[in-house]
């Protein structure tokens, strides 16, 4: 009752106003259409000028790359796998139905469980403030991520996923900044109007989410009423201390495998330090193009029994890894 007497008092305050101002409102309110017409009027000038139409022209080679890299990252998304582990409680929730029978009237259900879900572990309140404390030891007992060497793989496989995609957005970002820097919009058309520019010469955006596998701990209470969770998202850093860790406990000194390397982000990095950051095919470097995307690859792949050590790795650019795809490249003559 309060609220709705002081809702029609500020209604009533509103009206007064503008009723003693409205010649200053009315200007305002024209004075901001006859702007926005103005610089619509602009906008398409500017689109059909030669300028722009240069400008187009000029940067349309760096537009298709770009656009090429766009499809790109939209192929590892579909042919990755980003999931890695687990969890097995409330897998056949789907069989049950459950609902608050009291006939109490508590406020109760405010917090509902994710029951079904493998990637959420219902547990014990304890549980979920450990896993905080804890993520990769606690990540690895409830989502069954074995330390195996072939679980190894798996999460080393999701690293180069989430590891490429993770350049490749960058990559993008990097490119729409240089291509912007190039173009030289005037400014109205960059802050009102960049979809469309975007759009006029041809530019490609994908989104440039990138699909995270998401492990929840959850504690909910018996009414309902209270909860806690604890998150852990398998970004890189993530992922890199979760194979640390797997190796740590594995320990293959005496075995082939033992004696590879572990597919780190570091690591990576080293690889592309090693060969200058130049792409081993092609021999297309940064130095000649600040925005090429690197990537390590492979030489023997890991599908037919190459292993991850220094001498079976290589960088090759973006380009020349996608078309080698699962197949062996010669090695480039020195």
């Amino acid at each position: 009752m309060v609220a709705a007497v002081a809702g029609i008092i500020a209604l009533a305050l509103i009206v007064a106003v503008v009723v003693q101002f409205w010649p200053i409102f009315a200007a305002a309110v024209i004075g901001l259409a006859v702007c926005a017409i103005v610089i619509v009027i602009l906008k398409e000038r500017y689109f059909a000028s030669d300028g722009f139409k240069a400008v187009r022209e000029e940067i349309a080679s760096v537009v298709q790359e770009h656009n090429e890299i766009s499809d790109y990252v939209n192929e590892i998304r579909e042919q990755r796998r980003f999931t890695v582990g687990k969890s097995t409680t409330g897998m056949h929730a789907h069989l049950a139905e459950s609902k608050n029978t009291s006939s109490w009237g508590y406020k109760r259900d405010r917090h509902v469980a994710e029951y079904g879900s493998e990637f959420v572990h219902n547990a014990g309140l304890q549980v979920v403030r450990n896993a905080a404390a804890d993520p990769i030891k606690y990540l690895m007992k409830y989502f069954d991520i074995s330390a195996t060497e072939e679980k190894l793989g798996e999460v080393e496989d999701l690293g180069e996923s989430i590891s490429r995609l993770e350049n490749a957005v960058q990559n993008l970002k990097n490119r729409e900044a240089a291509i912007a820097t190039t173009a030289a919009p005037p400014g109205y058309i960059t802050r009102f109007f960049l979809k469309e520019f975007q759009e006029k010469i041809g530019l490609s955006i994908p989104p440039l989410s990138i699909p995270y596998p998401m492990y929840k701990f959850q504690y909910v209470s018996a009414g309902g009423n209270s909860s806690q969770e604890t998150k852990v998202k398998l970004d890189s850093q993530t992922i890199d201390s979760l194979i640390e860790t797997m190796s740590e406990k594995i320990r293959f000194k005496k075995s082939a495998a033992g004696q590879r390397s572990l597919m780190t982000a570091k690591f990576r990095n080293h690889i592309k330090t090693r060969d200058k950051f130049t792409c081993q095919s092609c021999s297309v470097s940064v130095a000649k193009e600040p925005n090429l995307l690197l990537e390590v690859d492979h030489i023997k792949p890991v599908s037919k029994g190459g292993l991850s050590v220094e001498t079976n790795l290589q960088t090759l650019c973006w380009r020349c890894n996608r078309t080698k795809s699962n197949k062996e490249l010669p090695k480039p003559k020195p």
